[in-house]
């Protein structure tokens, strides 16, 4: 089964890529997002309340729960933890793929499903 990223890759090898250095902040919570991304190389972390929440590892996605609710607020803010290289996804682009294939869907789905329980767990300690 392809990864979100390779999914990604495949449809868009055209697709905007990002540098961030470790340490650098992708998103902060509370910011409206526009836009996902999938971690080509290096690794992103997703902290909540002053702690780290997950950790994003090569050939994940992060950033697409604030393309799917009504307001687009970020729930959680990604800072690089290590040198990273991010695909970029618009909205309208993200929406194709959701269409066009049903495994990038499911695994999307899957992805904020896990991230919602690391939240709930980390949140009710």
């Amino acid at each position: 089964m392809l990864e979100p990223s390779d999914v990604v890759d495949l449809f868009f090898n055209h697709v905007k890529t990002l540098d961030f250095q470790a340490g650098e902040v992708i998103f902060t919570a509370g910011e409206k997002g526009d836009r996902m991304f999938a971690l080509m190389k290096g690794e992103v972390e997703l902290w909540l309340n002053d702690g780290v929440v997950e950790s994003i590892h090569e050939h994940d996605v992060f950033g697409e729960g604030a393309l799917v609710q009504l307001d687009h607020t970020r729930v959680t803010t990604a800072i690089a933890k290590t040198d990273c290289k991010l695909a970029e996804l618009n909205k309208e682009r993200f929406l194709f793929l959701l269409q066009e294939t049903p495994l990038f869907a499911l695994e999307i789905v899957r992805s904020l499903s896990s991230r919602l329980r690391k939240i709930k767990q980390k949140t009710s300690i």
